[in-house]
């Protein structure tokens, strides 16, 4: 009687464990593994061949494409020390603006009335080479009036030996006359003498002839001294001539040398006029460097130089500004293995500190708050830090970079290459090869610029 009892509830037992089996092991239901790991291999197989982009990822730093346009120090040209400051760092200021004040410390420019008395120095020096410039011109009057004395009495004096060699022939004419007339004389003396021996004539007229002989002895006499006087006189006038000329040369010569010696004086005058007018132009141009200006606009940081009366030395730095108005660009470098896949024009995504972004390196389209740029310099010498330096600038036709961004931010760039499919990626990556050879032509340019 129990055992009829006990049989129902034995059965049900075992019936829940059967239930209980089944529903942990699932002995009912077709399983969907199968399904899910085709579908997943699917997808897998798909996805690797799906177009990725090749890209070099480098780090950088925002920059200015002008070199005017980065950070610059302003220097003092003249020593000197700080009589007071007109900014201070972090104030903003536009070119032309006063930063700092300075006072001379050296005493060869400590005279306050220094300009002027080099003025004055230069205007003395420009009167006195005047002068010599005066004299240079009454000198040459001088000479030129000589000259022409010189040469009037030259022409007196040779005027005055052609009348003398006039005179030369006459007195030698006379001289022949006379000897003429002493031969014939002395013919007839000879016969007078003769006849008066023999008789013929008397003494009264013996002494007629002789007295007539020595009428023409004395006029053939002085005829000879004419004649040779003539010709002493000209000597003495040739020896005049010479004189002339010799005194005149002299006086002449005296003349130049005193012309040469003011010119020599202007020259050296119009050297120290020179000298003198640099050093105006230096003490003029030096008394502008008291106040040191600012080149540009831009923030003045960086003070070196604090206080009053601070020394400051010749090409001390004074504060640095940094530019208001820049154009944006960013250095960045690359790998050695890297720069021949680069050309100019190459397009760049970048992400910047500070500006969220979401990126995917491979699908740069589908990317969320990078920023376009090109490429614009790829610098030929390797950096200190073994990289070689590329410069890219903003790329135009894409997004605008940020105006509030800093110099010196933070960058991250992803260089845009080669197409290619994502097994191919893994694949070059896992054996560690370079990014394909991609030479940028003048059809893909024209083809990304659309």
């Amino acid at each position: 009687m129990n055992i009829q009892l006990l049989t129902p509830d034995i059965e049900k037992t075992c019936g829940q464990k059967l239930n209980a089996f089944d529903h942990v092991y699932l002995n009912s239901k077709r399983s969907t593994v199968r399904k899910w790991f085709w579908g997943i291999i699917i997808f897998l197989v798909i996805f690797l061949f799906l177009p990725w982009t090749q890209n070099i990822r480098s780090t950088g730093y925002v920059t200015t494409l002008r070199q005017e346009q980065r950070p610059q120090e302003i220097n003092n040209i003249i020593p000197g020390r700080v009589v007071k400051w007109w900014v201070k760092e972090g104030d903003f200021v536009t070119k032309g603006d006063t930063i700092v004040q300075l006072a001379e410390v050296k005493d060869a420019y400590l005279d306050p009335n220094l300009l002027k008395r080099t003025q004055e120095q230069l205007t003395n020096k420009q009167a006195a080479v005047e002068y010599y410039d005066n004299k240079v011109g009454s000198t040459e009057q001088q000479i030129k009036a000589m000259e022409n004395e010189r040469d009037i009495k030259l022409n007196a004096i040779s005027q005055k030996i052609q009348q003398v060699k006039r005179k030369i022939e006459s007195d030698s004419a006379e001289l022949k006359a006379a000897n003429n007339e002493l031969q014939i004389a002395v013919r007839q003396m000879e016969g007078a003498t003769k006849m008066y021996e023999a008789g013929v004539i008397p003494l009264t007229e013996y002494e007629r002839r002789k007295v007539q002989f020595q009428n023409v002895q004395a006029k053939q006499l002085k005829a000879e001294n004419n004649y040779n006087n003539s010709k002493q006189d000209i000597i003495i006038t040739q020896l005049d001539q010479s004189g002339t000329i010799q005194g005149y040369a002299e006086k002449i010569s005296k003349a130049q040398g005193d012309k040469f010696q003011a010119l020599s004086q202007i020259g050296t005058g119009q050297a120290e006029i020179a000298k003198l007018q640099v050093d105006y132009s230096n003490y003029r141009i030096r008394s502008g460097q008291y106040y040191v200006l600012a080149p540009q606009d831009g923030q003045v940081i960086k003070a070196k130089k604090a206080g009053i009366n601070e020394m400051v030395k010749e090409g001390d730095m004074i504060v640095e500004i940094v530019p208001g108005n820049v154009e944006f660009a960013a250095e960045i470098w690359v790998r050695p293995m890297d720069l021949q896949l680069l050309n100019i024009g190459q397009k760049v995504r970048f992400m910047f500190d500070g500006y969220p972004a979401i990126v995917f390196s491979g699908w740069p389209k589908a990317s969320y708050g990078t920023f376009g740029g090109k490429v614009v310099a790829i610098e030929t010498n390797r950096s200190e830090n073994g990289k070689f330096r590329v410069l890219v600038a903003e790329d135009k036709e894409d997004r605008p970079w940020p105006k509030d961004m800093k110099l010196g931010n933070g960058a991250v760039s992803f260089t845009l290459l080669k197409n290619v499919s994502i097994w191919y990626e893994l694949w070059r990556n896992v054996n560690g090869f370079p990014p394909d050879y991609y030479k940028l032509t003048e059809a893909g340019k024209e083809k990304q610029k659309k």
